[in-house]
């Protein structure tokens, strides 16, 4: 059952984002997250009509976050950099107030059957209904943290923390979404659940996501193995471990400048 959306549909290739998508740094802003999926969303759908039954999956996904995301309708242009039969890049611009706000680019891989060889990930992490809620609400304010069921592996500590994430809330209103969006969409609170420093004392925005994947993940809970680091001259590191219910999907990094709140 649905309880909302992050976005409406606002005309072609256009949308409006609702209150549930307000940021935690400030809640007039948009917070990275939801619309980290819908830049994926934008981009299934313009591969299903450009390349319809294309058996490509996603590799990597990368965004560059250009400036302040303003809480207004955006437009999201889709083009493909480098078609191709077995490998194949993709770039989407998000387009907010008619400026560039955010840039990404996205390489799909061809499938192959590779299940002798597969291996190498981390283990399973315990399944979320055995785990409590947790009130992220508490440390970080905005709608779409508000919206948000988060369950810790263990006791949060600063700079490292596992948990899991999920939403009773739709990508887009009216609009399927495939699990791949929903698990995007997700993603970027990595920054958000394993605080070194209180956000009231020093601010550390992440410029960047990028997500590998070597599993196509599933939709639902998406589960975050997360170490931050901050280094003595301003940058720090966001560090996470993808999760789905069946075990690890890939990593996700997030580079962030780090300063004083006040």
């Amino acid at each position: 059952m649905s309880f909302g959306s992050y976005y409406e549909p606002a005309g072609e290739n256009r949308y409006k984002p609702t209150s549930h998508a307000g940021g935690a740094w400030d809640p007039e802003e948009l917070h990275f997250s939801p619309l980290g999926g819908l830049v994926v969303h934008a981009i299934e759908r313009y591969r299903a009509a450009e390349r319809p039954g294309s058996p490509l999956v996603l590799g990597r996904i990368s965004y560059d976050i250009l400036g302040r995301l303003a809480l207004e309708e955006c437009e999201i242009a889709v083009e493909t950099l480098r078609p191709g039969r077995t490998i194949e890049l993709v770039e989407a611009v998000v387009l907010i107030g008619g400026r560039a706000a955010v840039r990404a680019r996205a390489w799909y891989l061809s499938t192959e059957d590779t299940e002798a060889v597969a291996g190498g990930a981390e283990p399973r992490l315990p399944a979320p209904e055995t785990l409590e809620s947790w009130d992220l609400g508490a440390v970080w304010p905005g709608g779409y943290i508000a919206s948000l069921d988060v369950r810790p592996v263990g006791p949060p500590r600063p700079g490292r923390t596992t948990a899991w994430v999920r939403s009773g809330l739709d990508l887009v209103a009216g609009e399927p979404c495939s699990p791949l969006a929903s698990f995007v969409t997700l993603i970027d609170t990595a920054n958000g659940i394993a605080v070194r420093e209180s956000p009231t004392e020093w601010m550390f925005p992440n410029l960047d996501l990028t997500v590998h994947l070597h599993r196509s993940p599933e939709g639902g809970w998406t589960g975050l193995e997360t170490t931050v680091a901050f280094g003595p001259t301003g940058q720090g590191i966001t560090s996470t471990v993808l999760h789905d219910v069946s075990g690890p999907v890939g990593r996700a990094e997030q580079i962030l400048t780090v300063r004083p709140a006040n």
